[in-house]
């Protein structure tokens, strides 16, 4: 008798900021069947959810607006929910970055309690290039990367409230957090761009694609 294994089923949200495509080809190499989408009920029936994003965050809230409420019962349902670089630092309540532009107090997902800050310890912006992750605490989407490199690019970091939400900091002058989670776990981010961090970058999207079947 041959038994079938199943593969994850990912939705990849598509609110038109992302590096979408390399994202799309590393969830592919780590397993994933992979849905580009802006369909809600599509969303809403994954076994995970990728939230990508390039660019300033108080745009990234206003174009993932109409997601806003999908996304949160989804975490609160207990899907994986993986925001990447922008994407993360949309996971927490604000950012420092809609201030400095005049934007004013531009609401989070709020799903990570805590805001998002500028480098401000003289260090060259924006943090661009390899980096290495120290992991904090165990997590699913760490398993074998730590002390391993992951490529940044970005000027604002995640400052959580409370400091169980560190995964893993990595060191540019100042310590920072460079992977956060929610208290329950299945909310997550990454500030480095996994699908442009060759094998370390790889591993932790197949943890994830493990994590969405588990």
């Amino acid at each position: 008798m041959t038994t079938t294994q199943r593969t994850a089923e990912v939705v990849l949200v598509d609110y038109g900021l992302g590096n979408l495509r390399s994202v799309t080809r590393g969830l592919e190499r780590a397993g994933a069947d992979v849905t580009l989408s802006a369909d809600p009920a599509e969303i809403d029936a994954a076994d995970g959810i990728v939230l990508p994003g390039v660019g300033a965050f108080s745009e990234g809230m206003e174009n993932a607006g109409p997601f806003r409420e999908t996304l949160v019962d989804a975490a609160d349902a207990g899907t994986p929910l993986f925001g990447i670089c922008l994407g993360m630092q949309m996971l927490l309540t604000t950012s420092e970055e809609a201030e400095t532009v005049g934007q004013g107090d531009v609401r989070g997902l709020d799903l990570v309690s805590g805001t998002n800050r500028r480098f401000d310890e003289g260090q060259k912006v924006p943090h661009m290039g390899w980096n290495e992750l120290d992991v904090e605490r165990e997590h699913p989407i760490v398993e074998g990367v730590d002390g391993e490199y992951a490529y940044f690019v970005h000027s604002y970091y995640a400052a959580p409230d409370d400091e169980d939400a560190v995964v893993a900091t990595t060191d540019y002058g100042t310590e920072f957090p460079s992977i956060v989670a929610s208290e329950a776990g299945n909310v997550f981010g990454t500030q480095f761009h996994p699908e442009k961090s060759g094998e370390t970058g790889l591993e932790i999207l197949r943890n994830f694609v493990e994590y969405c079947l588990d």
